[in-house]
């Protein structure tokens, strides 16, 4: 009798058998479950929106912004630099990587955007424009 397993317990073992062994890989610390994309925050500063986003070990000169009909995007394209490709590396975790992200903003202004890339920390102002009205009332004969 004491060797007797419990049935809830005992199904519930039987129903993640194969996907124990997913969730054991897929937690690993070197291997990322996420989508690749930085982090990114929008904030609605009254007359202005400021966008930040967490890029660690970014250069300027691998960051792309561009405001498109009301949609911000931010894309990055990390590369390694030939200085390390000459080295012999034993362990590495740092890699190339690539990432884009987007928010659509209905009424940034294409005039007045500024980005500062400081500390890691890449912040653009997009400033608001008025309101356009672009619904236009057609009357029917």
């Amino acid at each position: 009798m004491a060797s007797l397993i419990p049935y809830s317990t005992y199904d519930r073992a039987l129903r993640r058998f194969p996907f124990d062994m997913f969730d054991e890989l897929l937690s690993s610390p070197l291997v990322s479950t996420g989508d690749g994309a930085f982090k990114m925050d929008v904030e609605d500063a009254g007359t202005s929106y400021i966008v930040t986003a967490e890029l660690p070990g970014v250069g300027k000169d691998e960051i792309d912004v561009e405001l498109n009909e009301g949609r911000l995007s931010i894309s990055v394209d990390k590369r390694e630099t030939e200085e390390h490709k000459s080295k012999n590396f034993l362990h590495k975790e740092i890699h190339e990587w690539s990432a884009s992200r987007g928010v659509y903003l209905k009424d940034a202004s294409t005039s007045g955007l500024t980005a500062k890339l400081d500390g890691g920390i890449l912040t653009v102002t997009v400033p608001k424009q008025d309101e356009k009205v672009n619904v236009t009332k057609v009357s029917i004969d």
